[in-house]
């Protein structure tokens, strides 16, 4: 989240133990810049037990800020009266927290899409755009890609959901726009790289580009943010490269710089061990 002249990055905490192999998450955390270089750490500021309808998983999510509230889409588990992966909402007065569920529900559970596919752990990893006239978007998925327009309060979705198809989308899809273009990146594959596309319209058609970012080779997942700060743009992402034991199931943030071409693609970005340094 870009919010007036700082960055916040809010990542899941992977606390599996050094001999398990197998996700661990119990809580969000959250960090700010102000020149993506020096990082500042806040107190936790959500945890799946804050919605009284999940029991646990602090999967992938997105805050984004609307009339100075911030709002936080996130992947639970769901209680077994919902069972398999949902998405949620919490809401907060500043971008640190504390966050509070937004609306005693999930927003998505896995009995709205099991038309499209037969597993309970696609209603994950959303992502939220606002357009310029208001009209904010939901995407998630996992396997398939699915897409919502939001109400104007942000907790509910208005009308049908909507699938987009994408060649070899695996999950963690993201919107960011630059000029008249929006981009659509989405993990590719498994072992997973970054992978995008672009269209005229938040509702598509969307024409696929290629690969944005290789498969990092410490972790089978990669899950992309593309943010614009201080008129350069960033690649966020994550790897297993984190000294202490790091690895699929061990991660940790990383920072690159990304770039476009003079036809509006975008580069290859290219995964370094220093990040960002100035």
């Amino acid at each position: 989240l870009v919010y007036q002249d700082s960055v916040y990055i809010y990542a899941g905490h992977d606390q599996a133990p050094n001999d398990r192999d197998q996700y661990e998450m119990h809580e969000w955390l959250v960090y700010s810049s102000a020149d993506m270089v020096n990082w500042k750490e806040h107190p936790v500021p959500l945890k799946p037990t804050d919605f009284e309808w999940a029991k646990g998983s602090a999967w992938a999510a997105q805050v984004i800020e609307k009339d100075g509230k911030f709002y936080w889409y996130v992947t639970v588990e769901h209680h077994d009266s919902h069972p398999g992966k949902a998405i949620g909402v919490a809401v907060s007065d500043s971008p640190t927290g504390p966050f509070k569920d937004a609306r005693g529900s999930a927003i998505i559970t896995n009995d709205m899409t099991t038309e499209y596919t037969d597993i309970w752990w696609d209603d994950i990893d959303p992502t939220v755009w606002i357009t310029k006239d208001g009209q904010a978007y939901l995407y998630w998925g996992n396997t398939q890609l699915y897409w919502v327009k939001l109400k104007d309060n942000m907790v509910e979705f208005e009308g049908e959901i909507q699938t987009i198809d994408l060649p070899h989308f695996t999950e963690a899809p993201w919107i960011h726009k630059k000029g008249d273009w929006y981009y659509l990146s989405f993990a590719y594959k498994f072992p997973e790289k970054i992978a995008y596309a672009m269209s005229k319209s938040i509702e598509g058609p969307w024409e696929y580009k290629g690969i944005l970012n290789e498969v990092a080779g410490n972790s089978n997942t990669n899950h992309q943010s593309i943010i614009e700060f201080k008129d350069k743009w960033y690649f966020i992402y994550h790897n297993g490269s984190i000294p202490t034991h790091g690895g699929s199931y061990r991660r940790s943030v990383c920072i690159d710089r990304l770039y476009y071409n003079d036809d509006h693609t975008l580069k290859r970005v290219i995964m370094t061990s220093e990040g960002i340094q100035e």
